[in-house]
């Protein structure tokens, strides 16, 4: 399955801002496979990747008619999945409330920044969430799963900042009057 999240996690990370409904999707459908996967431990693991497709999904669905709302919703996921990541893996502390708490300020920052910086908001976020998915995935130690995420991240916001830039360059200039 860890595949899975990897593609999800490389289509997140390189266009994450050129297809919200991507990013979205994509960051439903990790985070749904890790609430699963934790949720309904012995399951098996079509019923995850089931209810992780879901959610996946619905929220793609729900972004292209709630494009702000759902972007929001993303981004507060987006920061919540990195910063509690973050927080297990440096202070070596697995505990729910550790997690929890990361989670819920992870989620906050992420939501304010896509509710207020769209698409750099996006650009970032989505590179965050797609490559700790990938990341996380991987079959490295720590260190090494450490220096890829600091790549991927960057390498992601290049791409993606490389695409937007782009497009702003072919899209009419607005004119003032």
């Amino acid at each position: 399955m860890n595949w899975i999240n990897i593609l999800v996690g490389l289509a997140v990370l390189f266009f994450g801002r050129r297809l919200f409904w991507l990013f979205v999707g994509g960051v439903g459908f990790i985070v749904g496979f890790e609430i699963a996967n934790s949720a309904l431990q012995g399951q098996p693991a079509w019923v995850i990747l089931l209810i992780a497709i879901v959610v996946g999904v619905l929220g793609a669905i729900l972004s292209i008619f709630l494009q702000r709302i759902v972007v929001g919703i993303a981004g507060f996921f987006a920061g919540g999945y990195f910063l509690s990541t973050l927080a297990v893996t440096a202070l070596h502390d697995k505990s729910p409330g550790v997690q929890w708490i990361a989670y819920l300020l992870g989620g906050l920052v992420g939501a304010l920044l896509t509710m207020m910086l769209l698409d750099p908001a996006l650009i970032f976020l989505s590179s965050l969430a797609g490559a700790t998915a990938v990341a996380q995935n991987v079959s490295l130690n720590q260190s090494q799963q450490a220096l890829l995420f600091i790549v991927l991240v960057i390498l992601g916001i290049i791409v993606q900042t490389t695409q937007f830039t782009r497009e702003r360059k072919t899209q009419p200039q607005k004119r003032e009057n």
